[in-house]
């Protein structure tokens, strides 16, 4: 990453900030983490990582008042990469305890995978965690392959209200999930690719090559 920009990572309180930042450091990238309206409004590369449940990150934005800048450097064209939680709070609202609006970035609701005791299948667990697959729905600025596999933790995941926002697919049992959604200049990934070794590497350097340079 040559005369690449700044990446702004962006703290909410509960995400895991250090592996993004190691990550993004280790393909050659600039990091600044921020956490005020003023920062995300300079910023001019935006990744909104994250762990844990959906309503405490979403209380974490707002808390810092930081919903409404980031959606205003989205309807800017500002590229913006979610990851894991991160990938979640872009759309409309999630089921996860109770009902909970989100940033509305990308229609659509985040829903539980099916309990384990209404499974008839060995070996299925919840959460969903460990290594799996990827399916390529389209092409994308995102570098990946059928077939490769990244690092999943998450006990959630986006029904998209339209298919042509789903980049790539996952299977956990025998429930297909949406693993990659993109609308214009927002990006969001299931997985974490900070922790999915090369592969992951390599989807983080294609989209900060592609919009942070």
């Amino acid at each position: 990453m040559n005369g690449h920009k700044e990446i702004s990572i962006i703290d909410y309180g509960i995400n895991n900030l250090k592996s993004v930042t190691m990550s993004i450091q280790k393909i050659g990238g600039k990091v600044r983490i921020i956490s005020s309206p003023a920062e995300v409004l300079n910023a001019k590369c935006l990744i909104l990582p994250g762990i844990g449940a959906f309503k405490d990150g979403m209380d974490g934005l707002r808390s810092r008042g930081l919903i409404e800048p980031i959606k205003q450097k989205v309807s800017e064209g500002v590229p913006l990469l979610g990851i894991c939680l991160g990938m979640q709070m872009l759309f409309s609202s999630s089921h996860e305890f109770g009902f909970h609006e989100g940033l509305n970035i990308i229609p659509g609701t985040v829903v539980p995978f099916d309990l384990p005791e209404t499974v008839n299948l060995s070996n299925y667990k919840v959460p969903h965690m460990g290594w799996n697959e990827l399916l390529k729905k389209k092409q994308s600025i995102l570098d990946f392959n059928s077939g490769d596999h990244f690092f999943f933790v998450h006990s959630f995941y986006p029904k998209v209200n339209d298919p042509e926002n789903v980049v790539a697919v996952s299977t956990h049992g025998d429930q297909t999930f949406c693993a990659i959604v993109n609308n214009q200049n927002v990006w969001g990934t299931q997985f974490h690719p900070e922790k999915s070794a090369e592969v992951g590497l390599k989807m983080l350097r294609s989209f900060c090559n592609k919009y942070c340079t």
